[in-house]
């Protein structure tokens, strides 16, 4: 696993950014971490790779927000942290945008069992001795995030 600190909101966004880059349809890419660690602004940093910051928001009551990229795909941003189950996320066709595009899932741990083996989980954690720094852990499997977890 690979972990990263960034020591404020502007390198939080910046790592966002960098990841951006190595978008390719069909990633899922997985954020947890407690209530206010910085998924939303993380994915502000994505999306502002792609020239979007200003239009992100936080899908809880909308569950996803979805977001064209210069790539020929779709962003879809999720928030499960309402849905009581993976059944609810499969039942709303969340599973169908897996290949439609990049899906970024906060509180992707609720459903767990119905990702892709191959999703890319993240967590975000708040440093007690300092609360503006985050600690970014990665892991994955396979090989498909490789490349960008090495450039990190």
């Amino acid at each position: 696993m690979n972990s990263i600190i960034s020591n404020s909101e502007e390198e939080t966004l910046a790592l966002g950014k960098k990841i951006a880059g190595y978008f390719e349809k069909g990633m899922v890419i997985v954020l947890t971490g407690d209530l206010g660690a910085g998924k939303t602004l993380f994915v502000s940093g994505m999306l502002d790779y792609f020239g979007k910051k200003e239009e992100v928001s936080s899908p809880t009551f909308t569950i996803v927000n979805e977001y064209d990229l210069d790539k020929g795909f779709k962003l879809f941003h999720f928030d499960v942290y309402r849905l009581e189950s993976s059944d609810e996320f499969l039942a709303i066709g969340g599973d169908e945008f897996f290949e439609q595009g990049v899906c970024l899932i906060e509180w992707g741990e609720r459903i767990a069992d119905v990702l892709p083996e191959d999703a890319c989980m993240i967590k975000i954690e708040k440093l007690e001795e300092d609360m503006n720094k985050r600690k970014f852990s990665f892991s994955t499997k396979g090989l498909r995030f490789d490349s960008m977890l090495n450039a990190l």
